[in-house]
């Protein structure tokens, strides 16, 4: 298995809602920056990537809310890959806040050129989630 990737954030106050808890949108934010940041650190750069035709799109996703997060908390999105194809891969995504899962993810993504057709992953995206 994979080692998880790790990203840590906090709750700000533009990510709550009227409730005083996080916005259920900006759970997907969080989970976002944290596959880009797996990105960067497999030392993919997705400007070069966009320039030279390659981007990646989110396919599908599914997810479940657990337990709220509220204001200044501290969070760590979790990232796991499975098993790549040609031009996808699944990633499994948890956040927890204070040691608790509070949301899960489990997310297809596509690497797409630019006609809009699925394209190859680049080797280091698929050796990474092989």
């Amino acid at each position: 298995m994979t080692a998880p990737h790790l990203y840590e954030g906090r709750v700000h106050y533009e990510d709550t809602d009227m409730g005083g808890v996080v916005y259920h949108a900006n759970w997907l934010k969080f989970c976002e920056r944290a596959r880009s940041d797996w990105v960067r650190g497999l030392g993919l750069d997705q400007n070069a990537l966009r320039e030279a035709g390659t981007v990646f799109v989110v396919r599908h996703m599914e997810c479940d809310w657990i337990a709220p997060a509220r204001l200044d908390d501290p969070f760590l999105v979790e990232t796991v890959p499975e098993a790549p194809g040609r031009a996808r891969a699944v990633l499994r995504q948890r956040v927890s806040v204070r040691g608790a899962a509070a949301f899960e993810a489990r997310v297809t993504i596509a690497a797409m050129g630019p006609t809009g057709r699925p394209v190859r992953l680049p080797e280091a995206l698929r050796a990474a989630a092989a």
